[in-house]
């Protein structure tokens, strides 16, 4: 069976692992353009020629974003300034990678992330967006919001606030409002919307606390707390506060399984529809 960094040879495994983001991809880049040498061109081009992962961020998403708006070589002087200007987006980066490959058994090597996963490509893309838009820079903030929605599915306002180590799983789908805040370690799968119930102005999103695991087509309405390592299970609605480390489900969604003891780390998404409370 094929196991993640499999690509890793045998002396380097032991001293990749505990060696930076940067290094260990550059590596994984290198042992794959050898192995597979239609994509050396590409893996040369993103990675390799560059020193750092901000650079090569901002060489890769410019390529992704570019259309007929705004040419690669625009958008990536926007980067290098984001970047340079803010070095919490290069390590927020670093963490977001380490999550995709800790979590998702899907995932191999940090190249996966970085070159075909939208949903890391659209949460670095949010970063500088958001960047943009503490920096005033409305109108070119929405145009990377716009940017992300048409090519990725995934639409977040460049205002919402989004911490490190997160994870969009798959990604398609996700909506993330205005005033909504997410927290570190949080896990967020395709066809979530943390929104506001349409009526009211002001803050009027969801809190989302740290290590959260907010399942797939979940929808965390209005501006409720959802506390630190909660889980919200697939297809819920929720509309009223979580309390830390509870798993809630269901339409609407309530308390599932007795005590507030979920694990969101785990990623279970399987929730015993018998468990519910019926008292709640």
């Amino acid at each position: 069976m094929t196991t993640k960094l499999e690509a890793i040879s045998t002396e380097d495994l032991s001293e990749a692992t505990p060696a930076p983001v940067w290094k260990r991809l550059r590596f994984e880049a290198a042992a794959s353009a050898a192995e597979e040498p239609t994509l050396a061109s590409l893996l040369n081009a993103a990675i390799l020629s560059h020193d750092h992962l901000h650079d090569a961020l901002s060489y890769y998403l410019a390529q992704k974003l570019s259309g007929s708006e705004m040419n690669a070589l625009q958008i990536r002087e926007i980067f290098e300034d984001a970047y340079e200007s803010d070095e919490s987006l290069a390590r927020a980066a670093e963490r977001d990678m380490s999550a995709v490959l800790d979590r998702d058994p899907a995932c191999r090597s940090f190249l996966q992330p970085f070159l075909f996963f939208k949903g890391f490509q659209a949460l670095q893309t949010h970063r500088v967006a958001h960047w943009l838009w503490n920096e005033g820079r409305d109108t070119l903030a929405f145009f990377f919001q716009s940017r992300v929605a048409e090519l990725f599915n995934v639409d977040i306002h460049p205002a919402a606030q989004i911490g490190s180590g997160v994870m969009f799983d798959h990604a398609t789908g996700i909506v993330i409002g205005e005033t909504a805040v997410v927290g570190d370690d949080t896990s967020i799968l395709q066809g979530v919307t943390l929104g506001g119930t349409g009526k009211e102005f002001g803050d009027r999103h969801p809190k989302i606390g740290n290590g959260v695991l907010v399942s797939v087509g979940a929808k965390v309405l209005g501006n409720i707390r959802i506390g630190d390592g909660a889980r919200i299970g697939a297809g819920s609605v929720v509309l009223n506060e979580v309390d830390d480390n509870c798993t809630v489900a269901g339409v609407p969604a309530k308390p599932v399984g007795g005590p507030c003891c979920g694990k969101a780390e785990n990623m279970d998404q399987s929730f015993i529809v018998d468990e519910f409370d019926p008292s709640v």
